[in-house]
């Protein structure tokens, strides 16, 4: 059977059309494709976004930052000493970019200025770490790209 050019146009153009209509098959309907946004209340997240702002410059003004370390435990988090004769409260934010099953909120609630967030509640990954804390009447903010 002999193709002429057209017929041969023709079906090069047909399978790449079926080829590109199959990724969009795939990733509408496979659930590893599905993407989330990193917060589901974006709008009233910007709206805070200034006192956002003052608190990490508060962080960046103390002597000391916040200290985030792997142990075989799970994750260590040593907090200033500047603040440490103070209450220090607040909440730590673990987010996970890849599977937003895997994000969790921790409230902090400290007597000394370690906190130590155990290994069964973690899955190995890089994580988006925020903690927003209030020592005496003071706000910080700390984010950081984490590795555990």
């Amino acid at each position: 059977m002999k193709i002429n050019w057209g017929t041969g146009v023709a079906i090069a153009m047909i399978s790449f059309m079926v080829f590109i209509l199959s990724f969009v098959y795939k990733t509408f309907t496979d659930r590893s494709y599905d993407h989330h946004l990193v917060s589901e209340e974006y709008y009233k997240d910007e709206v805070n976004f200034q006192q956002e702002i003052d608190a990490l410059a508060n962080a960046r003004k103390l002597k000391e930052l916040i200290v985030l370390e792997n142990t075989d435990n799970g994750i260590l988090i040593t907090f200033p000493s500047d603040v440490a004769d103070k209450k220090v409260e607040g909440v730590i934010a673990f987010q996970r970019a890849s599977n937003i099953k895997l994000d969790f909120n921790l409230p902090i609630n400290l007597k000394e200025n370690k906190l130590l967030i155990r290994d069964k509640k973690l899955a190995r990954g890089l994580y988006n770490v925020k903690i927003d804390w209030k020592a005496g009447a003071v706000k910080y903010l700390y984010k950081e790209k984490y590795t555990y």
